[in-house]
């Protein structure tokens, strides 16, 4: 029983209706029906995790998601993604957070995880972590592909949020599962080259803004290339590095 998640489903329905959000969902029959398995899934915009778990609903499966461990501080989010039963993240000290992860695999459960890590500023795969494919290893659970198409026009990084009847269509596209296999490394590369593939696809059949901000740049739009967008991360995290290390008044 799912007391707290399958309301909360029931809730983000009626909003994603409410905004007019229109989905198109394929390969949702590669969600295994039991067992456990990483769900990975590319990184355009803070609300694609909340359409990540849709496929599952097929299966009438959750998805239990990795998240930053600020979203679990927060005095709102906290509960909730608490009572989901999602997994907080702590970027400086990672090793708790990924043997919850091998452990929900192993029970049985699907774990919902961003090879890319953050958000993709260009719209295009980032390099991947070898986090999803370890854990998939450890477990000994597949690793099933989903890609997201459309996301980052509701709410991306560095852009206004649109959570009102905007209409948006987003795509969705599960993969087949990928076994596990030594070593992590080329797991993780399979898994990349499965993915962009997946990507593209969906690329094909929507419809693109020329010089749209949401819009990558090999498509015509106005998003920063990816080696632009890899110095604009760079640039930020320089930043917060150097607003932790100065000194903090007594």
């Amino acid at each position: 029983m799912e007391p707290v998640y399958y309301p909360i489903i029931g809730l983000a329905r009626t909003v994603f209706a409410l905004q007019g959000l229109k989905f198109a969902i394929k390969g949702d029959e590669n969600i295994p029906a039991s067992g456990g398995a990483v769900i990975a899934i590319n990184h355009t915009g803070y609300m694609d995790f909340t359409y990540a778990g849709l496929p599952a609903r097929t299966t009438k499966r959750y998805v239990r998601f990795m998240a930053k461990k600020e979203v679990f501080d927060n005095a709102v989010t906290g509960p909730i993604m608490r009572a989901l039963k999602h997994i907080p993240v702590d970027r400086s000290a990672g090793a708790d957070s990924y043997h919850e992860a091998v452990a929900r695999l192993k029970a049985g459960e699907l774990v919902g995880v961003y090879p890319e890590a953050t958000i993709s500023r260009s719209f295009e795969l980032k390099d991947f972590k070898s986090g999803a494919a370890r854990m998939a290893l450890e477990a000994g659970v597949p690793i099933i592909p989903i890609v997201i198409w459309g996301a980052q026009r509701v709410w991306t990084k560095g852009h206004p949020k649109r959570l009102g009847r905007t209409n948006t269509p987003i795509s969705i596209a599960v993969g087949k599962p990928i076994q596990p296999f030594e070593p992590a490394s080329a797991l993780t590369e399979q898994l990349k080259a499965t993915m962009s593939d997946m990507l593209l696809d969906l690329q094909k059949d929507y419809t693109h803004e020329a010089g749209a901000y949401w819009v990558p740049s090999r498509l015509g739009g106005g998003a920063p290339t990816l080696e632009e967008a890899n110095e604009m991360d760079r640039a930020e995290a320089e930043q917060k590095a150097a607003r932790r290390a100065q000194p903090t008044a007594d």
